[in-house]
Formats: structure tokens, C-alpha cells, sequence
């Protein structure tokens, strides 16, 4: 028996689409509007899912969000389910019209501002932090040793101190000297001995690995603001025990001086947020995504720079960036790396639409072209200010694009290296990812996951599915931005998230 759905049911996103997305979960024979048209659904729609408006023949372009997500693998009809059973990601050519999108970055009404670290290279830090970093695996566990000492009680003196961690990762060895794995390395180790949440960094080598300890940073920084060491190698001190009683002396007078640091007024300028999905569905490309997106606009009004990353998941929408590039020289940066992770891929016989995990695609999302258009929502509509390597220092201000991979770690550990003090963190099927030294904001795409996950998430983006407009969602991110730059604690950082999650990118052959 025919049905008519409540009005909403369907979403259509552009007027150009073939498809629409379910707005809640439909039965078979459903009759249901999307705008001017009316199908009744031969398939039963999961929410955040696709169903075709009109007739696809088999090799025609599915179309959402007004651009080519996949191609129909056998004809569709109006009212079917439109997912990976009938829809192929072949290769198609995309117009990628340098620099034609510019839009000029409006003046803000009013300067707004946090409490934060200033600190002697003009940045400013959202938290107070002192981090171990491990130069090789074989000394991370005398790092774990270090800052388990600095727990519980023994910092209770020092209350402008927001702890100790420790960065451990797999490598540091068995590399080529001088290869991409070692530049990557010392890139995030760098990144984090020097960031802005960092008020001191104390550095553990094995003694023997490729990954040499004092060169992990330049050498004007292992001088520190003190005459006391910034390494300490494990075969040097005399073992495992000897070097953790050094370290834990040489961290203690670090946190004595890190707690002599105040909170003071700050412009937001002085915020860069990592932009982030992961754990996505159907709905981050229409709730969560582009409600981040306005933040993103905001801050770079303010003066600040927001990190887009996770290249393989531009991939199908990189001309939308392109479009938006301040030069043609900063639009080709892109595509350049977007043809390194072709052949990248390539070179292990695979292809990067294996990008859509299982949960994505249970999610709703069919490609990794779909879900790349949702992704590059996060970045808004500000212009493309800037290309940059993986953890490579970011420079300029505004919202630009670092090169990483997909998977949430290890591009998170990127953009915190190149500086970012913040990250905002959208999700769909729900994401237990925290980050140290930069909190971490979580952003449910559906109000299901905000009650379902409620310790996990910070503010629910799936009530636009109900009315709240985009841009409401949009400033309740930027407003939270601020309020966690001054010390307020988000979700994951409350429960301690953050100690596991550092994974610097491993490109390169093991010896």
C-alpha cells in the first residue's frame, strides 16, 4: 500500500541532482516529494542514503551536490535505492578553472578573542603542555616511564600546567637516511617540540637508530631557553633506568618554569583549527560539514587559518578547491599530489576509492567522490590561501590545504605539527578520536549519534535536518572554538582522549 512520507523525507541538494538523500528512514512503497518531484520508493531508504528522482540509464552520471559522484552500473529507475549495488567510480574528467571562484574575505564586525600562552614566536598556545618525544620506537617506552611519574597529585601545584605527554610512533629506524620517512619524522617531531600548546619539550634517542636524536630539530632549539639538556640518549645515560631518573628530573624543573605562564587576552587570529571528518555518513556533506565550513569562514574573517587535509578524500572535488586557489601555482600544488596519490596507489594495485570504510558505506556514502564533496564542505567558502606538505610549518594565515592521508591519525598529527591549536572533528557513525597537545571538538552530522554518544560528542549539527539553519550550527562551532582555546574542556579532552593518537605518516620501505 501506497504511502505519502512526511514532507522532508527527501532531500535535494541541487537543483541539477538525479538523486536525493533520505532525511529518515523510509519504507518501501512510499510516496515521497524532493522539491518539485515525487517518487514512490520501490526500496526500502535508510536515512542519510540515496534514491534515485528520475530515470539513469546504465553509464550515466549519478549527480550530487550538482557534481558527478559515480556512474550507474545498470539502469535505475525512479524511486530505487542508488548505493555501491548499481553505482561504479569510474574516471571522468574534471574542469578545474584556476583561480575563478575568489571571493574576498569580508571584515568582521568585531575582533573576538581567548585567553591563551603567548609565546616568544608571536603564536599563541590554547593549552600548556610539556611532551617526550621518542626519536625511535626503541625508546618510547622510557618516554611512557617519564610521564607516568607526572600524574595524579604531583601536578597539582602547578595549576597553569595542562600536563605531560609523550609522542611515540614505529619508526625512527631500518629507513634511508635522508628518505621521505625520515624527513616526515623530523618534520612532526619539529611540529610539536615548537608548538604553540608546548611550553617545553624533552627529546629520548636509543643511541644506535638512523633517526638520530639531535638532528630530529635544528639545533638553535636544543640550546632551549636554559643550560639544561633537550636530549637524552638511552646508551649515553647508562640504560632504561638511569635515563627515565634523568628525565624525570629534567621535567620537573621544566614544569616549575612552564607553570610561570599566564593566560592572557588573544585574537582569535591567533587560532589555527585542523579540519576534520571521520567515521562519516550521508548526512556530514549537509549538517556537520558545511556548518564547520561557516566556522572555517568566520575565523578566517578573523584573521585566522584553518588546516584542510586528507588529500585522498578531496579527490573527485579537488576543482572545487581549484576554483578557489589565490594563484594557479597554489590550485596546480594540488593537483600535483593528487597525481602522486594516483600512482601512489597505483603501485600497490589498488585504486583511492578503497578510501570509503565499511561504516562510510553503511552510512550511505556510495564513492569516494561522494564522499570527497562533502569533505571539502569543511573548508567553506573562503579562498584557497596556500598548499603545503605533510606537517610542514603553516605560514599563512586563512584556509589552506596540507597534503595526508584519510585516516584521521595520521592526518590529525600533520596539522598539529604544522601548528594547529585546535582541531574541530566531524563524524556521522561516531568517532572516539581525542587529541594532545590540541583539543579536540567533536561534531555529530545527526542528532542520533549526539544522544547515542552524548560523553563523545560536543554539539549536535544534525538539528538542521530539522529546521536550524546551517549558519546557526555554523557560529555555535565558532562560539565553542573560542570557549575551548581558553581552557574550556571539550568531550574527549575531559576523558583524557589523546595519549595514543600521534602516528606521523610511514611512506617509505622498511629495511
Amino acid at each position: 500500500m501506497t504511502t505519502d512520507a512526511p514532507f522532508g523525507s527527501l532531500i535535494l541538494l541541487n537543483p541539477a541532482d538525479n538523486v536525493a538523500v533520505a532525511g529518515r528512514h523510509l519504507p518501501a512503497d512510499a510516496r515521497v516529494k524532493a522539491n518539485d518531484s515525487e517518487v514512490t520508493l520501490s526500496d526500502p531508504i535508510t536515512q542519510a542514503h540515496k534514491v534515485a528522482i528520475t530515470r539513469i540509464a546504465k553509464g550515466e552520471p549519478i549527480v550530487k551536490y550538482g557534481n558527478t559522484i559515480g556512474f550507474a552500473s545498470a539502469p535505475i529507475e525512479p524511486g530505487q535505492h542508488v548505493h555501491t549495488h548499481n553505482v561504479s567510480c569510474d574516471q571522468f574528467t574534471r574542469d578545474y578553472e584556476f583561480c575563478t571562484k575568489v571571493t574576498p574575505v569580508p571584515e568582521p564586525d568585531e575582533t573576538q578573542y581567548f585567553d591563551g600562552y603567548t609565546r616568544a614566536d608571536g603564536r599563541a598556545g590554547t593549552r600548556n603542555y610539556i611532551v617526550l618525544v621518542s626519536s625511535v620506537n626503541c625508546s618510547a617506552t622510557v618516554c611512557d616511564k617519564i610521564v607516568s611519574h607526572f600524574t595524579g597529585d604531583v601536578l597539582r601545584p602547578y595549576p597553569n600546567v595542562d600536563g605531560v605527554f609523550a609522542v611515540s610512533h614505529k619508526g625512527g629506524c631500518g629507513m634511508a637516511p635522508g628518505g621521505l620517512d625520515g624527513a616526515n619524522l623530523k618534520r612532526v617531531a619539529d611540529g610539536f617540540c615548537s608548538h604553540p600548546n608546548v611550553s617545553d619539550f624533552l627529546i629520548i634517542g636509543l643511541g644506535c637508530e638512523t633517526n638520530q636524536a639531535g638532528e630530529l630539530i635544528p639545533p638553535e632549539r636544543l640550546l632551549g631557553r636554559d643550560t639544561e639538556p633537550k636530549v637524552l640518549i638511552i646508551q649515553t645515560e647508562g640504560g632504561i633506568a638511569r635515563t627515565v631518573e634523568r628525565g624525570i628530573e629534567l621535567v620537573g624543573k621544566m614544569i616549575v618554569r612552564a607553570n610561570t605562564c599566564k593566560r592572557t587576552r588573544q585574537p582569535a587570529s591567533k587560532i589555527t583549527v585542523a579540519l576534520q571528518c571521520g567515521g562519516s555518513d550521508g548526512n556530514s556533506g549537509i549538517t556537520a560539514n558545511p556548518a564547520l565550513g561557516v566556522a572555517s569562514d568566520i575565523l578566517v574573517a578573523q584573521g585566522g587559518t584553518s588546516i584542510l587535509a586528507e588529500t585522498t578524500e578531496l579527490y573527485g572535488a579537488e576543482h572545487l578547491l581549484t576554483r578557489r586557489a589565490v594563484t594557479r601555482d597554489v590550485g596546480e600544488k594540488l593537483l600535483e599530489r593528487i597525481k602522486w596519490w594516483e600512482a601512489y596507489a597505483d603501485m600497490f594495485g589498488e585504486t583511492i576509492n578503497n578510501n570509503p570504510s565499511t561504516g562510510n558505506k553503511a552510512g550511505g556514502l556510495t564513492t569516494i567522490y561522494e564522499k570527497s564533496l562533502g569533505a571539502v564542505a569543511k573548508s567553506g567558502n573562503s579562498p584557497f590561501a596556500q598548499m603545503y606538505q605533510y606537517a610542514q610549518r603553516v605560514d599563512t594565515s586563512g584556509m589552506v590545504v596540507m597534503d595526508s592521508p584519510g585516516f584521521d591519525p595520521v592526518s590529525v598529527t600533520g596539522q598539529v605539527a604544522g601548528g594547529a591549536n585546535i582541531v574541530v572533528f566531524t563524524t556521522g557513525r561516531g568517532s572516539a578520536f581525542g587529541c594532545k597537545p590540541a583539543p579536540c571538538i567533536k561534531v555529530a552530522t545527526n542528532t542520533r549519534l549526539f544522544e547515542h554518544m552524548n560523553d563523545d560528542m560536543d554539539i549536535d549539527a544534525g538539528k538542521i535536518l530539522t529546521g536550524t539553519p546551517v549558519e546557526t550550527v555554523g557560529r555555535e562551532i565558532f562560539d565553542m572554538i573560542l570557549r575551548v582555546a581558553g581552557g574550556e574542556a571539550s568531550k574527549s579532552a575531559a576523558q583524557g582522549v589523546g595519549d595514543e593518537e600521534f602516528a606521523p605518516w610511514l611512506i617509505g620501505p622498511v629495511f
